[in-house]
């Protein structure tokens, strides 16, 4: 069972703005921890992490500039802030922990114990 649930998906239009939640089932949130996204016939990939303090942070190329990864550890919430959205941007996100040590050089890679959960959809679309 995942100790994440994702939130904030919807349909948008592009240039559109989301803000997805990451919240943590878990009695405290201290992992560094990632938004991956996947589309329809496509594999998984990471989107962006950030490390348990907040103090490190990854983008993908594509999402640079556009998107933005938070997160409030009294909430144990993590966020993902999207602008300027884009039809390719269409996708399940997911979040999941991810591996400090590899996130020391910018990899954003799921550690091995990480079970997904349900995701949430989102669609940017005319």
């Amino acid at each position: 069972q995942s100790q994440f649930v994702e939130s904030g998906g919807g349909l948008v239009q592009p240039g559109g703005s989301l803000r997805l939640s990451c919240a943590a089932s878990t009695l405290s949130l201290d992992s560094d921890i990632g938004w991956f996204r996947q589309a329809p016939g496509k594999e998984r990939l990471a989107v962006s992490c950030i490390s348990s303090s907040g103090d490190r942070t990854s983008y993908e190329n594509s999402v640079m500039g556009r998107f933005t990864i938070s997160r409030d550890n009294a909430r144990k919430t993590v966020y993902l802030q999207m602008n300027s959205l884009k039809p390719e941007d269409t996708a399940a996100y997911y979040c999941a922990s991810v591996n400090a040590m590899l996130l020391r050089y910018n990899l954003c890679v799921p550690t091995a114990d990480n079970v997904w959960g349900q995701g949430t959809q989102v669609t940017v679309s005319s």
